[in-house]
């Protein structure tokens, strides 16, 4: 595996970058602390919205979103805090509702559906059977 020197998106220091987020070694350990603050209020308080969370949580909005989008996070119910991007329907988490995505799915497999391949045809090497090969 491969590392390169990169600076963390939060605090700008230098680390090795391995893969995942762009985040330094402490960087990830506190946005770890954050997310399991944020994923324990959602479920001890199952009616709560995004800007509740935000706001008791102390973590952005936008880093919530983010959380949701990747399917790390859900919402007990669609408050409209979070809709799909194709369609506009508030859904829980993900990016597309249930029906977009079976949709997308649906698209793709027909796009990609290709005829089943023509048997192979056998060369006749009836008359080449009685010759010495040389490799």
């Amino acid at each position: 595996m491969q590392t390169q020197t990169m600076a963390c998106t939060r605090c700008r220091r230098l680390f090795n970058y391995i893969g995942g987020e762009r985040l330094c070694p402490s960087c990830k350990e506190e946005s770890e602390k954050e997310f399991q603050r944020v994923r324990d209020y959602i479920w001890d308080h199952k009616g709560c919205n995004l800007v509740e969370v935000s706001e008791f949580c102390e973590v952005s909005e936008k880093q919530i979103k983010e959380w949701i989008r990747s399917e790390r996070l859900e919402f007990y119910s669609p408050a409209g805090d979070i809709v799909c991007e194709k369609c506009g329907t508030p859904i829980i988490s993900g990016r597309f509702c249930d029906k977009c995505r079976s949709e997308m799915v649906g698209e793709l497999k027909s796009a990609i559906k290709k005829d089943a391949p023509a048997p192979p045809v056998k060369k006749d090497n009836s008359d080449h059977k009685d010759r010495m090969r040389f490799l």
